[in-house]
């Protein structure tokens, strides 16, 4: 599968090339090999960059797991994901990693959400008859991680504050909607390919919960300032960052772990995974930046554009396409895309708002994907791109109902 995307990327990539050298753009050739240049660059700091937090959060992850305080997380949500992932039998770690790992997306703490969610991969690979294909479980945790919630996303506040917005929080809610709905859709489509039965009395209850909770959050954070809620949001995660560490190694202590021992043991780990991630992470960069160059997203925009209007549809959700269509794709560049989009139509005006909302509603699916699968040396994804994308999509489709009942 992934054989084939990267050279669909390529094709893709080549055909807009043409295009433009016989429309006399002869730049495109300079921009095309800087790409090249610039994606292997930034895939070696990617990766480096990644090995101080890997090698950190793979230490504590070890004693934690030794102190027995990840079970603990574990035992709260195994009801759930052992229904949603019934070839993981009851009790084993990978249910403590992967519950870590969705907690640390859910409140935003981006610099743990990753190496838990390698971690995460790591256990469920143990599992895993045939090493370079995808298990069921596998597709299910990265799709939902490329549509996880996170329930306040202050980055993004942060920006449109920057950029001036009378209220930069009052896009929250249309967010907390779209994302949810990447999420259900993602959980669904997975449901469908892998048939999983959604309708029993536990994950219906945990629905019921999650609903509930959200609605609480809503109506809780409606009576707070911008300001108090970036206040709080940034408490609540580092607070509970720290609590976690503090609880590993204090409780390791009490029970006669050897800490140093196993968090030196884990750091080790955490190394040679980061150093194992450049090849994959350049691959799919070098084949996104290709893309991006070649000018063939400018162009797959101007056909979505051209479509609307030959429909005769609103077209002012266009201005914001940029954003959605380098999300799944670039996590930077769709930030770019963003914020050229509040400068030129104005952060508060509806194409602002909108690309705001999608930049905060899903997460970069090529990119968590070569990460997460090639950790572990997975070749065929099977259906988990497919889910993913749709998740997207689905997100996507969400922010623009969303901002045209909010704001149109």
């Amino acid at each position: 599968m992934l054989n084939r995307i990267w050279v669909a990327f390529f094709v893709t990539a080549l055909a807009a090339i043409m295009v433009q050298l016989f429309m006399g753009h002869w730049s495109v050739l300079a921009d095309a090999v800087n790409a090249l240049f610039s994606s292997a660059k930034l895939a070696a700091e990617i990766a480096l960059g990644l090995i101080g937090v890997l090698a950190l959060w793979m230490g504590l992850m070890r004693v934690g797991e030794k102190a027995g305080v990840v079970s603990v997380f574990a035992r709260l949500f195994e009801p759930l994901l052992s229904r949603l992932m019934p070839e993981v039998p009851r009790g084993h770690r990978a249910y403590g990693s992967v519950t870590m790992n969705l907690t640390a997306n859910v409140l935003g703490l981006d610099n743990a959400a990753t190496p838990l969610g390698l971690k995460a991969m790591q256990d469920l690979q143990q599992l895993n008859p045939n090493k370079s294909v995808a298990t069921n479980a596998q597709i299910l945790f990265l799709v939902l991680n490329t549509s996880s919630v996170t329930l306040v996303p202050v980055t993004v506040f942060l920006y449109r504050a920057q950029q001036g917005a009378a209220a930069p929080a009052d896009i929250f809610l249309p967010i907390l909607l779209a994302t949810t709905a990447s999420t259900l859709v993602g959980i669904l489509v997975v449901a469908l390919f892998q048939r999983i039965s959604l309708l029993n009395s536990v994950i219906l209850a945990y629905g019921g919960l999650f609903f509930a909770g959200i609605s609480a959050l809503v109506f809780y954070l409606g009576t707070l300032s911008v300001a108090a809620i970036g206040e709080l949001s940034t408490a609540l995660g580092n607070g509970i960052l720290l609590l976690l560490v503090f609880s590993f190694i204090l409780v390791a202590g009490l029970r006669k772990v050897a800490v140093y021992d196993e968090f030196v043991a884990g750091a080790k780990e955490g190394f040679e995974q980061a150093i194992k991630l450049i090849p994959y992470l350049l691959a799919m960069l070098l084949a996104i930046a290709l893309l991006r160059a070649s000018g063939a997203l400018d162009y797959l925009l101007s056909v979505i554009a051209a479509l609307v209007q030959l429909l005769g549809g609103d077209t002012r959700f266009i201005d914001a396409l940029p954003t959605a269509i380098m999300k799944p794709f670039s996590g930077s560049g769709a930030r770019a895309m963003m914020l050229e989009t509040m400068q030129y139509h104005g952060v508060d005006s509806f194409a602002g708002r909108l690309a705001a909302i999608v930049q905060g509603s899903t997460e970069t699916t090529f990119y968590v994907l070569a990460v997460y699968f090639g950790a572990v040396g997975i070749r065929n994804g099977r259906h988990a791109l497919a889910c993913g994308l749709t998740a997207d999509i689905a997100g996507i489709c969400a922010a623009i109902f969303v901002c045209y009942q909010f704001y149109g």
